[in-house]
């Protein structure tokens, strides 16, 4: 039996620690370790090799700076995370290993806003799918990371705004996916998502203050403080898309006018372009004909640009971000949104601020929610069932 203070108890914690750092970023070498940890670097050697020596990591050589090196990852067999991303027009599934390895992504066309029951039955599917494709036995799933596209309540688990999701009111997603599933699921908004996809995989790698912002059917941002994303009381903290621009602007449909929604997001954008390019215009279609060099599709992107620019330069005046990292479609626009967003920023942050920030595209694509998701399976799951080999075992069900 341990006891607080105990030798063993201080043993177990530094097991923890250690599982835990790697567990988080995916591959480490043991100086890394001992950095994160604040461990000796005798401690951390004896720690891993006991790791390796029950099976639950993997040492391989590696360099760094020019030395020989030992990178340490989570065994690839020690478990697996399952990321669900719902769009507002498709469902992504992705399974992924404890070492950060995708083993296998699939993603179809989905109506999210049709109904909940019909979006958790694709998905439990989907999941079933992939699993079998992986040929993994279900009892090493660690647990699921959900994606929606609103905002969650974080008391009740429940999406905070019927407004964006009609079909889904009432819905809780993560307790409606975890008895379909039988295994521990943890859910957030797909902007959220975004942000920590692309903190440990993309365009926001080593910063420890970014926004991601996604540009789709709605405007949302994604907000990393010191490392971790901020989701405030409530879980609504990143609803940039109702930042009003203009008291007599367009109604949104939160019920405001002037939202920078209602001057960024495809379902305000697209029709001003609809007269001259046709009903079946998709962002996609826009950025792909503005990288040609369509003049009215480049001037419709400049404009957005400056518009997010200006919701950017709030967020910059009060949260003074490193980074800003875009999302969805428009990022595809490169330096044709990039540059007005700069500008933008330029014109209406405080000069500190705009001069230490740097604005990016996001590197991952439209795979940036459900990355995000197998890592917020990841950074939820305890480590001592990791040292105790006691994975949740799935229902019956998901097979």
């Amino acid at each position: 039996m341990e006891t607080p203070g105990s030798q063993s108890s201080l043993h177990r914690a530094n097991l923890e620690r250690v599982v835990r750092a790697v567990r988080l970023a995916g591959s480490l070498t043991q100086a890394e370790i001992a950095r994160t940890t604040g461990l000796s670097a005798a401690t951390v050697s004896n720690i891993v090799r006991e790791l390796k020596d029950g099976g639950t990591v993997e040492v391989t050589p590696t360099s760094a700076g020019g030395r020989r090196a030992r990178s340490v990852s989570l065994s690839g067999d020690a478990g697996i995370v399952i990321g669900v991303d719902f769009g507002h027009t498709h469902l992504r599934v992705a399974i992924g290993n404890l070492a950060h390895q995708v083993l296998a992504e699939e993603a179809e066309p989905l109506d999210v806003d049709a109904s909940a029951a019909q979006g958790f039955d694709r998905a439990e599917e989907l999941v079933s799918r992939l699993i079998a494709a992986t040929g993994v036995n279900r009892s090493k799933v660690a647990g699921v990371g959900l994606g929606v596209p609103g905002p969650i309540d974080v008391e009740s688990g429940t999406l905070g705004s019927t407004a964006i999701l009609p079909g889904w009111t009432g819905a809780k997603p993560a307790e409606e996916l975890r008895d379909r599933l039988g295994v521990p699921v943890h859910v957030d908004n797909d902007a959220n998502l975004g942000a920590l996809g692309e903190l440990v995989w993309g365009s926001g790698k080593g910063v420890r203050d970014l926004a991601y912002i996604k540009v789709a059917s709605g405007v949302g941002a994604g907000l990393v403080i010191d490392g971790k994303i901020y989701r405030g009381p409530g879980g609504t903290a990143g609803e940039i898309g109702h930042i009003t621009l203009d008291e007599s602007g367009p109604v949104c449909r939160c019920g405001n006018r002037g939202c920078l929604e209602t001057f960024a997001a495809a379902r305000y954008v697209l029709p001003l372009l609809q007269p001259s390019h046709g009903p079946d215009l998709t962002m996609e279609g826009v950025v792909r004909l503005a990288r040609d060099g369509d003049p009215g599709c480049r001037r419709v992107i400049a404009d957005v640009g400056r518009h997010i620019g200006s919701g950017v330069a709030n967020l910059c005046n009060l949260l003074n971000p490193s980074r800003v990292v875009l999302g969805g479609d428009l990022a595809e626009a490169g330096e044709l949104v990039l540059g007005p967003i700069r500008e933008s920023v330029g014109r209406y942050a405080i000069p500190s601020a705009a001069r230490q920030l740097s604005v990016l595209p996001g590197a991952l694509g439209g795979r940036a929610e459900v990355l995000g998701a197998l890592a917020l399976a990841l950074s939820e799951m305890g480590d001592s069932t990791l040292l105790d080999g006691t994975l949740p075992v799935a229902a019956p069900a998901f097979t």
